[in-house]
């Protein structure tokens, strides 16, 4: 059933806050939701902010994609199975990078979060910055955040379905065959474009040094075509869908897979600071039911010009 559910250990982890830079939305001081009009104008790789503590929004255009991994991939899990086209019908965005931790904090603030005794998001038990990604975070967290966005911007933000996340990982907007990561095949290229489990960790794995042991400023390295940063990597990324051994039965629009036992778990996508690389494959899946010091999230927004 592919790599089981998650079994790391319990503790938190912080996030950043970045300033926005769109053609319509410039700078914290000028962040407000989304007129109609400038709704209407975004074009792929636009980005916004809605609030002034708000995640940066990328936008992201419609397409198909092939979603899952081939038999023969290096690394491929039976859960990432069988291959099949998926349509993403209108463009949306994505959050520019995860949640972080001073993102989360404000939410925290004004909704009195109360910290988990074994997994807290405030202290994870290792060295953070604001600029990290919060992690320490249930699903039901990840999910009350996006329905905190909604309330506080009037937009609808929510999290990211399964199908969603792939196809904003790989980059691209036809169906095809893709290269294990987005970027290529090449695992040395990994740390150019993401925080996994490398050199810096102090074991000698990995075949390059992306310069952290544990998590990384959020955006550290390089985005992918989407113009999106650490799609994989850094932290594993909560989805809206409830865990299913393989796609057979899957959605084929992209919509979330919320039918079944949700209860056994909810999707998490893209591996972590502490992933091999066959982990932090594009294809690669996993799931888990609780918080855990290495899952954190990142939010989506329907577009409705």
């Amino acid at each position: 059933m592919g790599f089981p559910a998650l079994g790391f250990p319990t503790r938190g982890l912080p996030a950043r806050i970045a300033g926005a830079s769109l053609m319509l939305v410039i700078g914290a001081a000028h962040a407000g939701p989304l007129t109609a009009e400038q709704e209407r104008g975004l074009k792929p790789k636009d980005t916004f902010r809605e609030c002034e503590n708000c995640p940066e929004m990328v936008v992201v255009p419609a397409g198909s994609f092939t979603m899952g991994a081939p038999a023969r991939e290096v690394g491929r899990e039976n859960n990432e199975g069988p291959q099949h086209t998926v349509k993403i019908g209108k463009a949306f965005a994505v959050g520019k990078w995860h949640v972080t931790r001073d993102q989360f904090a404000v939410f925290a603030s004004e909704t009195d979060d109360a910290s988990h005794p074994t997994c807290d998001w405030r202290n994870p038990g290792f060295t953070q910055e604001g600029s990290h990604p919060v992690v320490c975070v249930n699903w039901d967290e990840a999910d009350a955040y996006a329905n905190w966005l909604t309330k506080k911007t009037g937009k609808p933000y929510r999290l990211l379905s399964e199908a969603e996340w792939e196809y904003a990982a790989r980059g691209r907007t036809s169906p095809g065959t893709y290269p294990r990561f987005w970027f290529g095949n090449n695992e040395r290229d990994l740390c150019r474009y993401g925080n996994g489990w490398d050199q810096a960790a102090g074991t000698g794995r990995g075949s390059c040094n992306d310069g952290y042991h544990d998590t990384s400023p959020a955006g550290h390295y390089k985005p992918n075509a989407f113009g999106l940063y650490d799609m994989f990597g850094n932290a594993w990324q909560w989805t809206a869908d409830c865990s299913h051994g393989n796609y057979k039965g899957a959605p084929a629009d992209g919509s979330a897979w919320t039918t079944g036992n949700c209860g056994s778990g909810r999707v998490i996508r893209g591996g972590s600071w502490n992933s091999t690389p066959w982990v932090l494959r594009a294809a690669g899946r996993s799931w888990s039911t609780a918080e855990s010091y290495a899952v954190g999230f990142r939010v989506a927004r329907t577009l409705t010009p």
